[in-house]
């Protein structure tokens, strides 16, 4: 995948295949907006597509992760950064406009972010409203500093949680607390997150990096494959009957239980040594 700096955000790869995706735009509080979604929709499926990259994070500079969409942005005619994607009209100009920009860029890039077989961090590094609290909770682990503070707060500009966020607040609350949490427009702290199930783990903000970094360790040296089969086995599960999720993890299991991890798994458990997965990633590394 291409690494460097682009449009309000810079990417770098460390070993063994974490990549880091770090919006960079402080003074902004890291706010979204077209071309911004765009590239991360490409970088995105890049990391998808290469084998040297196992686990990607998503982290901010400053006091935002990433404080919504940055409205100013869409009347500014010259994109800012180095765009990975030729710029494309922003859309919202009208009905139809707002339509394709939400199904096209911003709702696709939650749906590229929970389309992903391979596992993502969110390390919420401070404010993560509306735009930011959808791409967090769109992640498969979300670690908040101490300081971060998370809400959706759209119906306070008469907006609505339009990137998803309605959906992926009921998975991580369910109905009633959903409800509550939108109609009161409320910025919770990480901690009232931590307690309302949108976050996983709070840490000290200075200790944020190091506590994300040491969870895509454990598991980019995990056994790839399974885990990523047992990923999209999870949220497909979340939409399937019982009978159909069975059948579904039975088709997945037909090829992790013949795949070169579970043997060596098998191995090092009777041989009671630490297991050596993804041999066939040696070359990547």
């Amino acid at each position: 995948m291409d690494t460097g700096k682009f449009t309000g955000f810079e990417v770098s790869l460390d070993k063994p295949g974490i990549a880091w995706i770090e919006f960079n735009e402080p003074e902004k509080l890291n706010g979204m907006n077209t071309r911004k979604k765009r590239d991360l929709i490409e970088t995105l499926t890049q990391a998808q597509m290469d084998n040297a990259v196992r686990v990607i994070v998503f982290i901010g500079q400053g006091r935002g992760f990433c404080a919504g969409d940055d409205l100013k942005a869409y009347s500014r005619g010259k994109p800012e950064g180095n765009p990975l994607m030729p710029p494309i009209p922003p859309g919202h100009d009208s009905p139809i406009g707002t339509y394709n920009g939400l199904r096209h860029i911003s709702q696709a890039l939650n749906l590229t972010i929970r389309s992903l077989d391979k596992l993502t961090i969110a390390a919420v590094n401070g404010i993560a409203i509306q735009t930011g609290l959808s791409l967090a909770l769109a992640c498969d682990f979300k670690i908040a500093a101490q300081e971060a503070r998370l809400g959706s707060a759209t119906l306070r500009f008469g907006l609505l949680p339009d990137e998803g966020g309605q959906y992926l607040l009921v998975q991580h609350m369910g109905i009633a607390k959903t409800i509550d949490f939108v109609m009161h427009k409320r910025i919770v702290s990480a901690d009232e997150a931590l307690v309302l199930g949108l976050v996983n783990a709070v840490v000290p903000g200075d200790e944020l990096r190091a506590e994300a970094e040491k969870l895509a360790m454990e598991l980019a040296t995990g056994p790839q494959v399974s885990m990523r089969l047992m990923k999209r086995s999870v949220y497909q599960a979340a939409e399937l009957s019982f009978e159909q999720a069975c059948e579904e993890i039975a088709s997945k299991t037909a090829i992790s239980d013949h795949h070169p991890d579970t043997r060596e798994g098998v191995s090092a458990f009777h041989e009671k040594r630490t297991p050596k997965f993804n041999e066939w990633l040696r070359e990547y590394e």
